[in-house]
């Protein structure tokens, strides 16, 4: 079984989309709860 070894430019490139998907995901997740909240207090306010 071979092993790939990435070079710093490669590792920098896959942590960079790390984090730009773990920001994504943050932010589906925040505006998730939002939207819930919102529809939760529009329902209690009738």
């Amino acid at each position: 079984m071979d092993l790939v070894t990435l070079t710093p430019a490669q590792k920098r490139a896959r942590r960079g989309r790390n984090i730009a998907l773990g920001l994504v995901l943050f932010g589906l997740v925040a505006l998730f709860y939002v939207v819930t909240l919102v529809k939760f207090s529009n329902g209690l306010a009738q």
